[in-house]
């Protein structure tokens, strides 16, 4: 049986067309079952609608209180028979009992080799630190921001003659590579958290 995926967006999606992509091969071990956005009308969610994916916008601003807003998301979510759920460019600080609700079975793909540049603009602080490699990690989600066991990286090189926006591109193209590979380990039970370190079971 294929693991039903719901996956929460705020933006373009491409990260959700990458996995969307992946769940059109038979063979993938997941499938997503619902697009949930917490801002009305983004292009993610026609990426969704595209591909026959039900969809539900729950607005942040209509709520007191960020645990009231994960609490309304959390029950979408169990109402659809969720087992998985992934961060796709979800600009959402999550309250720490969601977090620990989906422990173990939540995702993020962050755009920086973890654990350097938690946070926002990783492309301009890796250029300005002279790193010499950059990329992507996918990870489990903990309360703590870009925390959590490490699942899968892809690294690029940082080339002397890169700019925000050409290191983003290359970095994007091995998110859409790293995403779908993680999704498919946790989909087929092959993960064994020891503290924070994710072991890979059969990698």
């Amino acid at each position: 049986m294929k693991k039903k995926v719901g996956v929460l967006v705020s933006g373009r999606g491409s990260n959700l067309q990458a996995l969307l992509d992946a769940c059109a091969d038979p063979s993938f071990p997941a499938e997503i079952a619902l697009v949930i956005s917490n801002v009305p009308g983004v292009y993610a969610l026609e990426r969704a609608a595209n591909a026959g994916v039900p969809t539900l916008t729950i607005p942040h601003k209509g709520f007191p209180s960020r645990e009231a807003f994960d609490s309304e998301m959390d029950k979408a979510l169990r109402a659809a028979g969720i087992e998985i759920v992934c961060l796709a460019g979800f600009m959402r600080l999550l309250s720490t009992g969601f977090a620990e609700g989906w422990r173990g079975r939540m995702i993020n793909i962050h755009p920086a080799l973890l654990p350097s540049f938690k946070g926002l603009h990783t492309h301009r602080r890796a250029i300005e630190a002279g790193v010499k490699l950059h990329g992507c990690t996918v990870h489990l989600v903990t309360p703590e921001l870009d925390d959590g066991p490490i699942l899968v990286q892809k690294a690029v090189p940082v080339l002397a003659s890169d700019d925000e926006d050409t290191l983003a591109a290359r970095v994007l193209e091995q998110e859409h590579k790293a995403y779908p590979e993680a999704l498919r380990l946790l989909a087929e039970d092959r993960v064994a958290v020891e503290g924070n370190r994710a072991l890979i079971r059969d990698a």
